[in-house]
């Protein structure tokens, strides 16, 4: 992934990666076709830092847009297209997509909601925090939210089309917030 999406990256043909992982045949000599975020993204940011070392460290001849929807188009539309965005935006596009999985040391795992969540589909999956401040804590309508949010953290995570946390992790903020709080 670095060799290929690392800024100054002269890749231009997917050949030029070596051989595929799974089946140690040549990978097919196809033009490189690129799509990811905006520049303004967070995921941007997450994937250049764990991809190439450092945000915004990316090549930027391949078709950003901060529409996800525009990014599942373009790579469902284009036969050598490859792209990141939101695991939502595969989920809703499943019948247009195919998934990338990845070997962090332990073999190829792909994205589910499992493998996000136990945190096996690394380095590209990534966990969503809030952190309020004990004394932010003291305000009641930030106490109040931030026990709307724990209670209602699945239904919450599916209206914003993120993975939930499990309910083990669930408990485990429950418990971390009850005792700043308390």
């Amino acid at each position: 992934m670095k060799q290929l999406w690392d800024k100054g990256s002269t890749v231009d043909n997917y050949s030029q990666l070596g051989k595929d992982a799974d089946t140690g045949k040549p990978l097919p000599s196809a033009k490189v076709s690129l799509y990811g975020p905006g520049t303004d993204s967070g995921t941007f940011d997450f994937f250049t830092d764990v991809i190439n070392g450092e945000e915004d460290r990316s090549r930027s001849d391949y078709q950003p847009s901060e529409d996800d929807n525009v990014l599942v188009q373009g790579v469902s539309g284009d036969s050598d297209g490859l792209g990141y965005f939101g695991f939502s935006y595969y989920e809703q596009n499943q019948d247009k997509l195919n998934l990338v999985s990845v070997d962090a040391g332990k073999g190829c795992v792909a994205p589910s909601d499992k493998t996000i969540q136990d945190g096996s589909y690394t380095p590209l999956s990534r966990p969503l925090f809030i952190y309020p401040s004990k004394s932010a804590l003291k305000k009641p309508e930030v106490a109040a939210f931030v026990k709307y949010y724990l209670d209602n953290y699945a239904d919450l995570a599916k209206t914003a089309q993120l993975v939930a946390m499990t309910p083990e992790q669930a408990t485990k903020s429950q418990a971390a917030y009850a005792k700043v709080s308390g």
